[in-house]
């Protein structure tokens, strides 16, 4: 179909990996070997890499020898290329000297194009920042983007492409540390430039390769920072194999995960069935299909918990501890069996599979000679020396008498789901609310925004300055109409509020309200120097904005773009704005739900 994109998505492929073994030195070639030959095929359009294409940051030649010449002997020849690029390439591949397309070069003979992002493990690195990948773009064999060379602020331009009466946007971000990157989506320093021209008309394509589980409070990438535009986003670095696309129903788009295909780590996630992913394109809609890779070495985990084994043995049993070995000798034989089962028709599969038994010696149960067990299964494993992994699960103390078991959980209430922003509960809140609670002189946008401020920021003056501020106007509207009576005075106040909701004017006075907040907080001794707004990021927008403010530091809604939270839906970003400095934000519970209940009582006292 001229109108269709074929593209095939595959994510760390750790090329490299355990090179030396004498095992599985040939593991990660074999596999990019099927991935590319699966490529030419399928006669793809590209080939879309999300990362980690290399596990070492400075591969070895042997490494480089084997990629450069899987990617000449599958990825150059004749065949035409039948898509464009549209967009500024010297944006698009700003970190070479040949800042174009490799297939449009007249120097080289590209079949299928190669656009690939670094991972955490080839990142760029040096005075020059450098990384792998750019050795194989320099060569003309692959599309580095994504790479972002400021740590203030990030522009994720699009690599615009068109094949027929389809239109794609290629974005793309290379790894960086999640911390700092979490930082900078939460100040509002990351954005998303959108074409200017029929934005509803493309297909919007983001690979990304940062945490996607949560590690910690920052060490990882809510799906929700993402902008909303977008259509499918490609996550690399998680090696968990989640291809089948899910909907994110906040931010309504797709995430597809393809996984590693290779087993670097005898875990849980890894033993997933490896696949890639073909990628049709037509217009708006698309469909992925998963093939799995025939070249992957099998991987079988299971765990055991001898406690449940008491009608075998206890650990006051004679000679336990061969007991136990026994088992382990069982569940390990029974592992190799299946593999032997899968693998019959698919003389591509290596013969020998890795095996990793978790035993849980909780409860007085000894651990045995691993090394010694091991030698029982040296032909027949990939993995002899670490089949078994021993592990305690951590002893709860006991509840000491005359204390109280108190559930917290259920004395406090949780105020907000992980992913929901503050002003979304808060109109949530009034739309369930029952009239004689309903809002009198405050927009739901307006005390939404106020909240998060003080939530967001320690902002504590925020809500009742919002609440003074529309306050002293409505006084001044009401004067200036010359309404008297109690009953025209409500129907006056309602009339006036609703004629501002979802305006400009309604965002102007938010912040003039904040803006005097801080002026408050200075006034009292704050801290100068960090900025806060309730900015968007300014792109080419399907709405209409007000004026450019400066960004935020919490998770403001930025227009479109694809800036710390961005929300709103902007296009080509104009000027830069200065970054804020970020700064962690840690203010007592005594303090917040002071200044909520001064804010609430204002607010009852005006409704």
């Amino acid at each position: 179909d001229e109108d269709t994109f074929k593209i095939l998505i595959a994510t760390d492929i750790h090329l490299g990996y355990l090179e030396k073994d004498a095992i599985r030195g040939n593991d990660t070639y074999n596999t990019l070997d099927e991935i590319l030959k699966c490529a030419q095929t399928n006669q793809v359009d590209f080939i879309l890499l999300g990362g980690d294409l290399f596990h070492e940051n400075k591969p070895s030649r042997r490494c480089l020898h084997k990629c450069i010449t899987m990617l000449r002997q599958y990825c150059m020849g004749d065949s035409p290329i039948h898509f464009n690029i549209l967009s500024d390439q010297t944006v698009n591949f700003n970190t070479t000297q040949f800042p174009w397309v490799n297939y449009q070069d007249q120097n080289l003979n590209i079949s299928i194009p190669v656009f690939s992002i670094h991972g955490n493990h080839d990142d760029p690195t040096g005075a020059e920042g450098l990384c792998a990948l750019d050795l194989l773009s320099a060569s003309g064999l692959v599309n580095h983007f994504g790479h972002s060379q400021s740590v203030e602020r990030i522009e994720i331009s699009p690599i615009l492409m068109q094949k027929g009466n389809t239109k794609l946007a290629l974005y793309g971000l290379g790894s960086i540390p999640d911390e700092r990157l979490y930082r900078m989506f939460v100040n509002n320093q990351v954005t998303m430039l959108r074409p200017k021209e029929d934005q509803d008309e493309w297909f919007n394509l983001f690979a990304i390769h940062q945490n996607r589980s949560k590690h910690g409070p920052t060490n990882y990438i809510p799906e929700q920072f993402l902008d909303e535009f977008l259509d499918l986003v490609v996550w690399g670095h998680e090696h968990e194999c989640l291809i089948a696309p899910t909907r994110n129903e906040q931010q309504l788009f797709y995430v597809t995960q393809p996984g590693s295909s290779v087993a670097t780590s005898l875990s849980p996630g890894e033993a997933t069935k490896k696949h890639i992913g073909l990628l049709r394109v037509k217009g708006r809609k698309m469909n992925l299909h998963k093939i799995p890779l025939k070249t992957v070495r099998q991987f079988f985990i299971q765990d055991v918990v001898l406690a449940d084994y008491q009608d075998i043995f206890t650990p006051e049993t004679p000679q336990v501890t061969k007991k136990v070995e026994n088992l382990c000798y069982a569940k390990v034989t029974e592992m190799l069996e299946e593999a032997e089962r899968e693998r019959l028709g698919c003389p591509q599969t290596p013969e020998k599979p890795l095996i990793r038994l978790r035993v849980d010696y909780s409860g007085g149960f000894e651990a045995f000679n691993t090394a010694r067990f091991s030698q029982k299964f040296v032909d027949r494993l990939a993995n002899p020396k670490d089949i078994i992994h021993f592990l305690r699960r951590r002893e709860q103390k006991e509840d000491i008498k005359d204390e109280f078991n108190v559930d917290y959980s259920r004395l406090v209430k949780t105020t907000a789901v992980e992913g929901l922003r503050v002003e979304d509960l808060v109109k949530q809140y009034f739309e369930a609310a029952e009239q004689t609670v309903q809002l009198s002189l405050l927009t739901e946008k307006g005390m939404g925004k106020a909240i998060q401020e003080f939530v967001d920021k320690d902002e504590k003056h925020a809500i009742e300055e919002l609440i003074t501020y529309q306050l002293e106007k409505t006084q001044r509207h009401l004067q200036a109409r010359g309404v008297t009576t109690e009953q025209d005075i409500d129907a006056e106040i309602r009339i006036f509020r609703d004629s501002k909701k979802n305006t400009t004017e309604e965002d102007n006075e938010i912040r003039e309200a904040i803006d005097r907040a801080k002026a408050h907080r200075l006034e009292r001794g704050g801290d100068p120097d960090i900025s806060y707004d309730l900015a968007d990021v300014t792109m080419d927008s399907d709405e209409d904005s007000g004026p450019v403010p400066p960004p935020t530091r919490g998770r403001g809604r930025g227009g479109r773009g694809r800036g710390g939270r961005g929300r709103g839906r902007g296009a080509a970003a104009t000027e830069p704005k200065p970054a804020g400095r970020g700064r962690s934000q840690k203010s007592s519970v005594t303090t917040q739900s002071k200044s909520i209940m001064q804010g609430t009582r204002v607010s009852a006292t005006l409704t």
